[in-house]
């Protein structure tokens, strides 16, 4: 898969700086953290279901991707897409630790997945500031690989929840609902 590049926010959009990747991994490997972000609960408030076909979009070191493939089941995949290759290298390390064979991880940008039209039931963005190639081009990749009537979800971080709402609604999603932090879109035709 290719990944974009460009400068964004101060670092290379097909690249978060190493220190900064080894910042997240370090905070997301850590034993205590789901005492307070749980993930199972937010996957949940996502919509995760047995048998989905899920994209995880940004996954890091794969704090979501080894529970959503829990929740999906062996019926069900997970493709886990990060431009960073640190971060496709520990998704692959837990994967074969933990023995799931239900995760595909794809060193792409998730704006250029390559993955096939109305293929996905689901996809979720959980703790992104910033997204490579911005949310525009996003937007456009995920509403060609979900499925009509396939959901996304945004985990609330900062800024206007009406901004974000408007923002994802103008690219073909209908919003839906909010579960906690979780905001939930329909795609729509």
């Amino acid at each position: 898969m290719s990944t974009r590049r460009g400068r964004q926010h101060g670092h290379t959009a097909g690249h978060l700086p190493n220190f900064s990747y080894r910042i997240i991994e370090i905070m997301h490997d850590n034993r205590l953290l789901p005492y307070f972000r749980e993930p199972y609960k937010l996957l949940e408030a996502a919509g995760l279901k047995q048998g989905q076909h899920v994209l995880d979009v940004g996954c890091g070191p794969g704090y979501f991707t080894i529970p959503a493939a829990r929740l999906v089941g062996t019926k069900g995949v997970v493709y886990a897409v990060d431009v960073h290759p640190r971060a496709i290298e520990r998704v692959q390390e837990k994967i074969a630790a933990e023995e799931i064979t239900n995760v595909t991880p794809m060193l792409a940008n998730a704006a250029e997945t390559g993955l096939p039209d109305n293929s996905i039931d689901l996809a979720f963005l959980f703790g992104l500031r910033y997204i490579a190639g911005g949310l525009e081009g996003l937007l456009t990749e995920l509403h060609r690989v979900l499925k009509p009537g396939g959901n996304l979800s945004f985990e609330k971080t900062r800024g206007s929840t009406e901004k974000m709402i408007a923002e994802v609604e103008r690219a073909g999603f209908r919003y839906t609902q909010t579960k906690g932090r979780i905001l939930v879109f329909e795609r729509v035709e």
